[in-house]
């Protein structure tokens, strides 16, 4: 079973035990959160697709930790005429562990 869920803006595919790395959470580490913008549930083979989103159907997390994503080097060049430039990004992320899918 697994369930398409926006957090944040973002869409992810959810399966009970996985862990996912959102933006991050006002959340402390070991808090269980409650996700309820389920866009798409299916439960082998029996999909339901919402309009825009599933009714009744939550997806449960417990939130693992805040981390730091990969660093993401953004380079700017322009030919001929000595100009570089470089700069560095890490993503604040929260690591969270999907417990449960109801619907």
């Amino acid at each position: 079973m697994y369930a398409i869920v926006e957090i944040q803006g973002q869409q992810f595919r959810a399966e009970a035990g996985k862990k996912l790395y959102v933006n991050r959470l006002q959340a402390e580490a070991g808090q269980t959160l409650e996700f309820d913008k389920v866009l798409l549930v299916d439960n082998e083979g029996a999909v339901k697709v919402g309009a825009p989103t599933v009714e009744g159907a939550k997806v449960t997390a417990e939130v693992v930790a805040d981390v730091r994503g990969e660093k993401v080097l953004v380079f700017h060049k322009k030919r001929r005429k000595g100009y570089k430039k470089l700069n560095g990004f890490r993503a604040d992320l929260t690591q969270i562990l999907i417990k449960e899918i109801a619907g």
